[in-house]
């Protein structure tokens, strides 16, 4: 079996939508593909810079290879701060 060759990082809150997208479309990735980290904001506050470096706005969103794409409006970062 081949080794996954991009990193996906899961941002999200813990909320009801958060959890929705994570079980959407972090199960629908590729583990061959994709080595994937999903990352708990509210449990894991000293990360919210690096999401914010990413260009996260919003969470859920899905970072792949360093580009965000923000899935659905679940709560700010400002609120995760």
């Amino acid at each position: 079996m081949s080794q996954a060759t991009s990193q996906a990082i899961f941002f999200h809150a813990g909320c009801p939508v958060c959890v929705a997208a994570e079980q959407q479309f972090v199960q629908a990735l590729d583990p061959t593909r994709y080595r994937v980290e999903v990352v708990h904001l509210g449990e894991a506050a000293g990360r919210v810079s690096e999401a914010e470096s990413f260009g996260v706005q919003s969470v859920p969103a899905l970072v792949i290879d360093g580009q965000a794409f923000h899935i659905n409006f679940g709560a700010p970062l400002s609120a995760l701060k």
